[in-house]
C-alpha cells in the first residue's frame, strides 16, 4: 500500500482499495449498483474467513489468508513509521474519531497523521474538508464510513483527491482501534465465526443484518465461486 501510494501519479484519481466479506457479497448480488462500486476498485481484500475457506474448496486459485482491515492497519502503520508515509483518518463520530487518533498516536508515536475528521460531513463542510485533504496530500486516506457509504464517497469524490496516494475503505476500523468494539478471539476468527461473535456483542444492530445476508452470501459463494 505504501509503495502504491508513492507510485501514484499526482493529478490522477487515487488508487482505491476496498474489502469484501459475506455482507458485501450479499449486497453485490442483490444490487447491481453495489457490485459496480466494488468492480471499480483497484484491489479488493478478502475481509472474511468464510471467503478464504470457500476459495480453498471451490476455486482454482485459493486465497492464502484473510486480510482483515483491523489487522492490516497495524501492519501498515508499523511500516509507515519507518517509511515516513502519511495518514489521514476520515470516519466515525467526532468522539470516536478523536479516540481512535489518540490510540494510534500512543501506539505509533512516529507515525505521521497529517489530519483527521469525523465522517458526518455534508454541504460546505464536506467541500472544505475535501479541499483540506487534497492539500495535505496524505499517502493513505483511511475511510471509515461503512458499506456502501464509503464506496459511494470514492465514486463521487475520489477524482477531487488527486494528491492522495491510496484510499482504503475501512468500515468500523476506528471503533476497533478506539477500543469501542472488541475483536473475537483468534481461534474464533480462524474458524470463520467472527461474524457470530460480533452479533453476540451487538445483537440489536447486527442480528437482522446477518440473518438476512448470511444465507444469500452462502448461496453466492456456492453458486458462483470459480
Amino acid at each position: 500500500m505504501i509503495a502504491a501510494a508513492r507510485q501514484h501519479r499526482r493529478g490522477s484519481r487515487p488508487y482505491y482499495f476496498t474489502s469484501a466479506n459475506g455482507e458485501v457479497i450479499a449486497q453485490a448480488r442483490a444490487k447491481s449498483e453495489i457490485a459496480a462500486l466494488f468492480r471499480d476498485a483497484d484491489q479488493i481484500f478478502a475481509d472474511g474467513q468464510p471467503l478464504v475457506l470457500a476459495s480453498r474448496l471451490l476455486c482454482r486459485t485459493p486465497l492464502p489468508e484473510r486480510v482483515a482491515t483491523t489487522d492490516l492497519f497495524h501492519d501498515v502503520a508499523r511500516l509507515a513509521e519507518n517509511e515516513a508515509a502519511t495518514f489521514y483518518l476520515l470516519g466515525s463520530t467526532e468522539a470516536g474519531n478523536a479516540k481512535a487518533v489518540a490510540a494510534i498516536r500512543a501506539s505509533y508515536p512516529r507515525l505521521r497523521i497529517v489530519g483527521h475528521s469525523h465522517g458526518y460531513l455534508t454541504g460546505d463542510a464536506l467541500e472544505k474538508k475535501l479541499d483540506e485533504i487534497n492539500t495535505l496530500a496524505p499517502d493513505i486516506l483511511w475511510l471509515g464510513l461503512g458499506v456502501p457509504r464509503e464506496q459511494i464517497f470514492v465514486r463521487d469524490y475520489a477524482p477531487r483527491l488527486s494528491n492522495v496516494g491510496v484510499i482504503k475503505t475501512s468500515g468500523g476500523l476506528f471503533d476497533h482501534v478506539a477500543g469501542k468494539v472488541r475483536r473475537a478471539p483468534l481461534w474464533v476468527q480462524k474458524a470463520g465465526f467472527e461474524w457470530l461473535w460480533r452479533m453476540l456483542m451487538e445483537p440489536r444492530r447486527l442480528f437482522w443484518r446477518y440473518f438476512t445476508t448470511n444465507p444469500r452470501a452462502l448461496y453466492a459463494l456456492l453458486r458462483y465461486s470459480q
